[in-house]
C-alpha cells in the first residue's frame, strides 16, 4: 500500500478496505498490558499445587499464576472502591 497520510488511511478504512498493510504491527503498543519478565521463587509444594491445578484446568504454569494474581487484584481493586 506503501506511505499514505492519516486521511487517506481513514478514508480507505471507512470505505471497507484492508488497511493492514498500511499498519507497522512492530510499532503498535499496548499501554499497560506490556510484557516484563520477573523471577519468583516458590517452594516445592506450591510449584506441585499451581501444576496441578494447571494440568485439571489444562493451561500452562504461568497462566495459572497469571490468572490468579489477576483475580486477586481485581478482587482487592473492588474492595477497596
Amino acid at each position: 500500500m506503501g506511505e499514505m497520510t492519516t486521511e487517506e488511511l481513514d478514508e480507505r478504512f471507512d470505505a471497507g478496505a484492508d488497511v493492514s498493510s498500511a499498519l507497522e504491527s512492530a510499532a503498535v503498543r499496548r499501554p499497560g498490558l506490556e510484557q516484563r519478565r520477573v523471577n519468583v521463587d516458590f517452594p516445592t509444594w506450591m510449584i506441585e499445587a499451581l501444576d496441578l491445578e494447571a494440568k485439571r484446568i489444562g493451561v500452562t504454569r504461568q497462566s495459572i499464576i497469571k490468572v490468579w494474581i489477576a483475580e486477586r487484584s481485581e478482587q482487592r481493586r473492588k474492595g477497596a472502591a
